[in-house]
């Protein structure tokens, strides 16, 4: 687990099929993240490509709702209105593959940011989900199932609710390191090169861990 604050969110990551490796060297993080984010696509990229080449980090992947922090005044939270729930359905089967199926997790994560961003899917359409966790070799009826059990959606809310309330999360990705959380934008894709990766997520945690000093660092202009 990252650290106390988080000890109910289930750590999920490591270098095989999801387990979690205990040396004392690990780097432990939270890093939030929702679908619909082009951001998040890219840092869980470097997260997922860094963890397949075994870096030695402790990764608590937080699930984060876009949709529920760009409510209308008075607007019931997304967690609560059933007419909402189709908005957050790919964070729901998400949340199943996190947890019940860890082994596939990787690619299904992966798969979900390809569909929107890559792809220009529907992430509330159902249909293009399902194909997404077939061709991943997932059983999607199963993913369904366990969705409409209800506990996706409560654990969904419990960890957007903890990672608001303990660390004052606003967006994603937010890095989470002991008691400090950044919001980062990454501009790169990996594109299968493990040490980028793995460098763009130690300078990330570096900054973090290392320089609390800097509270803003943010480029006047892109280069292209």
């Amino acid at each position: 687990m990252t650290n106390d604050r988080f000890r109910n969110l289930p750590a999920r990551t490591s270098v095989e099929e999801g387990v979690t490796t205990s040396s004392s060297s690990t780097r432990k993080l939270a890093v939030t993240w929702d679908y619909r984010c082009p951001f998040a696509r890219n840092a869980h990229e470097h997260l997922v490509t860094a963890l397949e080449a075994g870096a030695p980090y402790d990764v608590t992947f937080v699930p984060f709702s876009l949709n529920q922090m760009h409510l209308e005044e008075g607007e019931a939270p997304v967690f609560d209105n059933p007419a909402r729930h189709r908005d957050i359905v790919a964070m729901l089967v998400g949340i199943v593959v996190r947890d019940r199926l860890p082994a596939q997790w990787f690619a299904v994560h992966r798969a979900l940011f390809a569909l929107r961003h890559d792809g220009g899917g529907d992430l509330r359409d159902e249909e293009q989900l399902r194909r997404v966790l077939d061709s991943e070799g997932v059983d999607a009826e199963y993913v369904f199932n366990e969705i409409a059990d209800g506990w996706p959606l409560d654990t969904f809310r419990k960890e957007h609710d903890a990672a608001e309330r303990e660390h004052a999360v606003w967006g994603v990705p937010t890095f989470i390191a002991g008691d400090r959380a950044a919001f980062v934008r990454v501009m790169t894709r990996p594109n299968g090169n493990a040490e980028l990766a793995i460098d763009t997520i130690d300078r990330v945690t570096e900054m973090l861990e290392g320089f609390p000093e800097l509270n803003e660092f943010k480029q006047t202009s892109i280069p292209r």
